[in-house]
């Protein structure tokens, strides 16, 4: 076991230095060795009642699989670890795990949290690379059930319905499976290669994919119902992005960041062997101040632009996780805090040059808790750009809702659920961004594996 002096210290991770990284879309982090993993778990007291369990919107385990790499048993491991989640390697290195389990750890009492996030991917990287399988599902059971969309909501409850001898369909509108994890989240945060591995444990439990499927145009969800789908799991995701609403947002040379990270991470527009390019500029600016803008940030650094994240409030304020900001900020992004634009300038061919800006300061907190940012008059200046990349969040495609009738949604678009995500239609469930609006992948999770619950209750107790 490790000794006093090293409890409350947490084992530090290698990552890529940051002038090479960001040339690159490389993996970052390079995760733990065997041997660092062992020393980072050994921090782990094993609590009588472990206080982490409760920050995980998907339940594992965590002192569970955290004692098995104390004891080197990696194959035990893991599949304590599949025993709550299908998606381990992506959990382990996308979940904003300092808000969520690691803040409940009682050593923040004393010195750092156990590094839960980096022990889960480690353990699901070292299976992965050993081979180690998951369980074969139970028998099948007679019922069939369709996954709308095959994003990280999607496919947690397609691989929760399988090992339960559901004879699960996942219908993906996109030519590769992952929803936001493969054309949302960049390669050097999340590597095509750990989604795609996470997919074929499904495939291998029995799942059944269908790509390049819109639901509620090449077929509806009424259509596959008169085919023998029994019930339904919407997680569509929110793929509608949000502008400002500002004079100049038609002008070349302004992305949502949805196309701009959706044709550089899926359609490869940063690889000159795919004729999918995007034009951007030398001076890139991106509004927002979340992790899809620094991802946004980092993912033009990575083409050769000179980038700056635009903020209306301060550094402190920031929604983004505390590690992404860490990395765009030793990347060399520039950070322009208290601002927000009020209008967009273009050339006579069109194209956006400068953007026209005002400095703000923070009152009064608002309903979020968070000190709201008003305008300073008279503050207004222009920041030279030749791109913005609008990052403000996005909203539910309403196209589900306007093509299944009886389908209930908010004002705003999300679909309304009851408990265990049952919507207005007894046989159709949702979770994840549909219903939620723009939120993180382990809240995705967490929604499917209960609609998942609550679709074998439907079905095997009707």
């Amino acid at each position: 076991m490790t000794n006093t002096t090293d409890r409350f210290k947490r084992v530090p991770v290698a990552e890529l230095d940051p002038d090479l990284r960001s040339k690159n879309f490389e993996e970052v982090c390079l995760g733990y060795t065997k041997e660092e993993a062992v020393q980072e778990a050994r921090r782990c007291i094993q609590c009588k009642v472990p206080q982490c369990r409760k920050g995980c919107p998907v339940s594992i385990n965590i002192p569970k699989f955290i004692h098995a790499i104390q004891e080197e048993n990696f194959q035990e491991a893991i599949e304590d670890l599949w025993e709550d989640t299908t998606l381990p390697a992506v959990c382990g290195r996308v979940c904003p795990q300092e808000k969520q389990c690691e803040k409940y750890c009682v050593l923040n009492n004393r010195g750092d949290s156990v590094a839960i996030g980096k022990l889960e991917r480690f353990a699901a990287d070292y299976a992965r690379d050993q081979g180690f399988k998951m369980k074969a599902p139970k028998k099948p059971n007679g019922h069939k059930v369709a996954i709308v969309g095959g994003g990280p909501g999607g496919l947690t409850c397609a691989g929760e319905l399988a090992r339960e001898g559901f004879e699960v369909h996942v219908f993906e509108a996109l030519q590769k499976l992952g929803g936001v994890l493969t054309y949302g989240i960049p390669s050097f945060r999340l590597p095509d290669e750990v989604v795609e591995a996470e997919a074929e444990n499904l495939k291998k439990m029995g799942v059944n994919f269908e790509k390049n499927v819109i639901i509620g145009r090449t077929v509806t969800i009424d259509d596959l119902k008169e085919e023998g789908f029994e019930a339904f799991f919407v997680s569509s995701g929110a793929g509608l992005p949000k502008f400002l609403n500002i004079p100049g947002e038609n002008l070349n040379g302004v992305f949502s960041s949805n196309e701009f990270l959706t044709r550089t991470n899926l359609m490869r527009a940063n690889d000159s062997k795919y004729d999918t390019p995007i034009k951007y500029g030398k001076h890139v600016c991106v509004i927002g101040g979340g992790n899809v803008a620094m991802d946004t940030a980092r993912v033009a650094k990575r083409l050769g632009a000179d980038v700056s994240v635009v903020y209306r409030r301060d550094e402190d304020s920031l929604p983004a996780r505390r590690e992404e900001i860490h990395h765009a900020m030793e990347e060399g992004i520039n950070f322009v805090f208290l601002t927000n634009p009020v209008e967009l300038l273009g050339d006579d061919k069109g194209w956006v040059h400068s953007m026209k800006c005002i400095k703000m300061e923070l009152g009064q907190a608002d309903a979020s808790g968070r000190r709201r940012p008003t305008p300073i008059e008279g503050s207004e200046f222009l920041l030279e750009t030749d791109t913005v990349i609008m990052a403000l969040g996005t909203s539910p495609n309403p196209l589900i809702a306007m093509t299944t009738e009886g389908l209930e949604t908010e004002e705003w678009g999300g679909l309304i659920v009851e408990e265990q995500g049952q919507t207005s239609r007894e046989e159709i469930f949702a979770g994840g961004d549909a219903v939620t609006g723009a939120a993180t992948v382990i809240l995705a999770m967490g929604a499917g594996k209960i609609s998942a619950q609550g679709i074998k209750n439907y079905l095997l107790n009707k």
